[in-house]
């Protein structure tokens, strides 16, 4: 293996790093160019070349615009390697329809090149008898790797690792070094960082590709070994180290056992991979779900998941509802308040979910302190009134425009009205900041998932708030004063 082989290697390496770009920029869509080549009646050879002039990624978008025999003809001109370099971009729930359609030979071939980690994410969706065909075209060290993955809960680091790394010893010089690095390359492409361990196997530190090839023969090993790289225990919760990790932004970082041997690394698309589950898992929670759904996810079974937070969000919709009934008098007397119930509890729903989604971040850190706590709340509560402080005066100035030249009532009226208007919605803004902050530290102090506490409830808090502030000081200063 040559110098020729690595560098091929390193440019793989770049685009795995530049393909979290590629999620957030626009890409173009080439599965029709790709459709084109494999139906034309060039020679095999033709068409790998042609089709290998396009990122891997979108070789793996085109095939499922592809028909079954078009998908037939790529796996026979592709080798096992070239097809395993597509299929890391291939959707879990594809791969498995992708293999059923080649032949068992090249099929058995190709699940042992896939990495351990995608292998371990693929078992997780398919059925039980799919498993075990899956598992049963492994080889021995293919098989391990994916029992280990699959040893930790979904909740811990452990099960993010691959087992996609190299590792070389402190005792090496950097010759042998090189060589261990060109010989472990085969099975292993992620080498922008090489692990190094002592002779007991013990984690030691870490070297950067860039340095290894730069450095002199004469060199010392031990002179580009960083001691101090980060790593994380296998067991860890992902919760609790995830934020970690990604303060150090570096491509991988290995994942030890409790004897501080290397077991895996997680890079840093896996931890991509992590935030963007974790958002999803926050974003189901903002709108009253206990998880994030599947599109395949039976019709029951969403129902059971939706229905205890709607019965409990029905119980204080009609607490709110009775308290509107309370102000009934307030309302026939002037009937003109009611339009505009609406901005109150729009404005009051905002501010909260606005203060949530701000406490939510912040109480990440579990380091927090109750000083620091309070720090937020009387923040939230501060931005909360000047907020409402501005709003309430542009919305008195508008509001009493509105009812004088639109509702043709006096000046005295009219400012009368919105007064009590701007006041609420300071009011309101004030007290659902504090109620957007509060609550989540409180489900957290009870160990309770603080995102629990998001969008459909404290958007009903916030309502009852609302309605109590508004019609509150109408009847305080309209009607009793």
């Amino acid at each position: 293996m040559t110098l020729k082989y690595i560098y091929v290697k390193i440019l793989r390496v770049m685009d795995n790093k530049n393909e979290q770009l590629n999620q957030v920029i626009d890409k173009p869509d080439y599965s029709k160019e790709l459709i084109g080549i494999i139906r034309s009646n060039s020679s095999p050879k033709i068409i790998k070349e042609e089709l290998f002039d396009y990122h891997e990624n979108d070789i793996a978008t085109s095939l499922d615009y592809m028909s079954v025999n078009e998908r037939k003809r790529v796996y026979r001109i592709l080798d096992v390697d070239e097809l395993s370099d597509i299929f890391e971009y291939v959707d879990e729930d594809k791969i498995i329809e992708y293999l059923r359609e080649m032949d068992l030979n090249k099929r058995s071939q190709l699940v042992s090149t896939i990495n351990a980690d995608k292998i371990a994410e693929i078992l997780k969706s398919v059925s039980l008898e799919d498993k075990e065909k899956i598992l049963a075209l492994l080889d021995t060290e293919s098989m391990e790797d994916v029992q280990l993955i699959t040893s930790f809960d979904d909740t811990q680091i452990g099960s993010k690792m691959t087992t996609n790394y190299i590792s070389i010893s402190s005792n090496l010089s950097i010759k042998d070094a090189m060589k261990e690095l060109i010989s472990q390359a085969a099975d292993n492409d992620n080498i922008s960082t090489l692990y190094v361990v002592d002779e007991k196997g013990i984690f030691y530190g870490a070297i950067n590709l860039k340095d290894l090839i730069i450095a002199r023969q004469d060199s010392i090993l031990e002179d580009i070994i960083v001691t101090s790289f980060p790593f994380v225990y296998a067991k860890e919760e992902i919760d609790d180290c995830i934020e970690w990790i990604k303060d150090y932004s570096e491509d991988s970082i290995p994942a030890l056992d409790e004897n501080n041997r290397i077991l895996g690394v997680i890079t840093s698309i896996d931890v991509a991979q992590v935030v963007n589950e974790e958002m999803g898992e926050d974003y189901a929670k903002f709108a009253g779900l206990l998880a994030e759904e599947d599109l395949n996810e039976p019709l029951i079974q969403s129902v059971k998941k939706r229905i205890p937070w709607l019965m409990v969000l029905l119980g204080l919709g009609l607490i709110v509802s009775s308290v509107v009934g309370i102000f009934e008098k307030v309302v026939s007397s002037l009937t003109i308040v009611i339009c505009f119930q609406s901005l109150i509890l729009d404005m009051s729903g905002n501010v909260g979910t606005q203060s949530l989604a701000v406490t939510i971040r912040v109480l990440v850190n579990e380091d927090l302190t109750i000083k620091e706590k309070m720090t937020l709340v009387l923040k939230e509560c501060k931005v909360g009134l000047i907020n409402g402080l501005i709003l309430g005066i542009l919305s008195t100035i508008l509001t009493g425009l509105y009812i004088h030249f639109i509702k043709y009532e006096s000046w005295d009226f009219s400012y009368s009205v919105s007064l009590c208007i701007g006041a609420s919605l300071m009011l309101a803004m004030l007290i659902s900041s504090f109620i957007g902050t509060i609550v989540p530290i409180i489900f957290k102090k009870l160990n309770i998932d603080p995102a629990v506490a998001s969008g459909p409830l404290i958007t009903t808090l916030n309502d009852l708030v609302a309605v109590v502030s508004f019609y509150g000081l109408v009847w305080l200063f309209l009607i009793r004063i």
